[in-house]
C-alpha cells in the first residue's frame, strides 16, 4: 500500500536504507501490553537480536518491556537505551567471560543457562565478584515448530538447550554451588511459527517436566517460554499486527502455573518484522531471452533472509502505477545468491524507481554485513523524517 509510506521525504534519502513505521510498531506494543495485562503474572521481554536499532529499542523500551539479550553487545545496547537491568534476560550457549562479567556488573535478572560448563564458569566469575548470579535452565524441551529448518531450536539434535534426561542433575549440582540461584526454567522451540498446536506441545511439555520437578520437591520461580511467534509476510498491509490474542490465550489455557508464578516471553520478530521496510532504487532493468530482471542497490548485505532462508518479502514498486510485470528482484553482490524474489509482479520498473522490500523490521538491518566493502544500511524512524 504505498499511500503508507511518504514518498517524497523517502526519495530525498540515499538508498538502500530501513524505514521503520513508528505509528505501527506503537500500535503492536500497544496490543501487546493490553494483551498481556489480562493474565496474571505475564511478562514480556523483547529479544533484541530481531532489531538492535536505538530509535527502535527506545520506542520498545517506553512501552515497557523488558529485554531478552544474546551477546554482550546487546546488553550494552539495552542498557544505553535506558531498559532496567532488572528486566534484562541473557541468554545464548556461548557466552564469553567478560560477556558473563558485564551480566553481573549490571546485576541483571538472569542468565539463561545451557550448559554445565557454563553454569561452572559462572559460579566462578560471580564468586570472583562476591555475587550471586541468578539463573534459569534452558531444558531442550524436544519439540518440533512447523517452521523453517534453519530456526528450529527445541529439538534433541539442536546445540541449544540441556537434554531433558539431565535436568535432575543439573539441578542437582547447582544446589551445591554458592554463587548460584536457580530461579527459573527457559525453553525456546523456534522462529516464525503461526500453528498454536507448537506452542500447546511446548506447554504440555513444561506441565510434564514441573510435575516431575515436584515429585522431587523442586520449585522455580520462573517459566520462560521463550517466542516464536510468527508474521504474515505475504499480506504485511492486510495483517501488520500478529494474533498476540491467540498466543497469550494459549498459553493462559494450556500452560499449568504454580502460585506465585511468573511466565515470560521472548518476543522479537512478532514484534518489529511488519514496521519496518528496505527502501532501494531500481539501477536497471536487464531484459534477458527469457526473463526480466529488476537491477537494485540492496544485495544480501542489507536484507539476507532471502539468500539464508529462501525467505518470501512482499516487494512493491512504490515509484510506479502502470501495468505490472513479471521481474526477477536481484542485488548488485557477487554472489548468485544474491535474490530477492524470482518472477514476482511488480508494477512496471524503471531506472531509479523507489522499491519497497516489506517486513523487514526483523534480521534485516540486525544482519546486514560490509561485504564487498559495501556500507551498512541507515535506520530511519518515521517520526523524525
Amino acid at each position: 500500500m504505498k499511500g503508507i509510506f511518504p514518498l517524497e521525504k523517502l526519495e530525498r534519502i540515499q538508498t538502500p536504507f530501513y524505514y521503520y513505521d513508528a505509528e505501527l510498531l506503537r500500535q503492536t506494543l500497544r496490543t501487546i501490553t493490553q494483551e498481556v495485562s489480562k493474565h496474571e503474572g505475564f511478562c514480556v521481554h523483547y529479544a533484541v537480536k530481531a532489531n538492535a536499532n536505538p530509535k527502535v529499542l527506545k520506542i520498545i523500551r517506553e512501552a515497557g518491556l523488558g529485554v531478552d539479550c544474546v551477546s554482550g553487545g546487546e546488553i550494552e545496547a539495552s542498557v544505553k537505551a535506558g531498559f532496567p537491568s532488572q528486566r534484562i534476560v541473557y541468554a545464548g550457549v556461548g557466552k564469553s567471560d567478560w560477556e558473563i562479567n558485564l551480566g553481573l556488573d549490571n546485576d541483571i535478572f538472569c542468565f539463561n543457562v545451557e550448559s554445565i560448563p557454563e553454569l561452572e564458569v559462572i559460579n566462578q566469575l560471580a564468586a570472583a565478584k562476591g555475587k550471586v548470579a541468578r539463573v534459569a535452565f534452558r531444558l531442550n524441551p524436544n519439540v518440533g515448530a512447523h517452521t523453517h529448518a534453519n530456526i528450529t531450536t527445541g529439538l534433541a539434535e539442536n546445540k541449544f538447550g540441556i537434554d531433558m534426561r539431565d535436568m535432575l542433575p543439573v539441578m542437582e549440582e547447582a544446589s551445591q554451588m554458592s554463587n548460584i540461584k536457580v530461579v527459573g526454567l527457559h525453553f525456546h522451540i523456534g522462529s516464525q511459527i503461526l500453528d498454536m498446536g507448537d506452542f500447546e506441545a511446548l506447554c504440555n511439555r513444561v506441565n510434564e517436566l514441573q510435575n516431575e520437578l515436584e515429585r522431587h520437591r523442586i520449585r522455580v520461580e520462573h517459566i520462560n517460554v521463550g517466542g516464536g511467534l510468527g508474521v504474515d509476510y505475504q499480506h504485511p498491509n492486510r495483517v501488520p499486527i500478529p494474533d498476540f490474542k491467540d498466543f497469550f490465550d494459549t498459553y493462559a489455557k494450556k500452560l499449568k502455573l504454580r502460585d506465585g508464578q511468573t511466565l515470560h516471553f521472548e518476543l522479537g520478530r512478532a514484534v518489529v518484522a511488519q514496521c519496518g521496510t528496505l527502501i532501494t532504487r531500481t539501477l536497471y532493468i536487464k531484459e534477458g531471452h527469457v526473463k526480466k530482471f529488476c537491477i537494485v542497490d540492496a544485495g544480501f548485505t542489507d536484507l539476507i533472509r532471502p539468500a539464508l532462508y529462501q525467505a518470501y518479502h512482499k516487494i512493491e514498486n512504490l515509484s510506479s502505477d502502470e501495468a505490472p510485470e513479471a521481474y526477477d528482484v536481484v542485488g548488485p553482490i557477487c554472489e548468485s545468491t544474491d535474490v530477492f524474489a524470482k518472477q514476482i509482479d511488480l508494477n512496471k520498473a524503471h531506472r531509479g524507481d523507489l522499491i519497497a522490500i516489506r517486513s523487514a523490521g526483523a534480521y534485516g538491518e540486525s544482519m546486514a554485513s560490509q561485504y564487498n566493502c559495501r556500507k551498512l544500511p541507515v535506520g530511519y524512524i518515521s517520526e523524525e523524517l
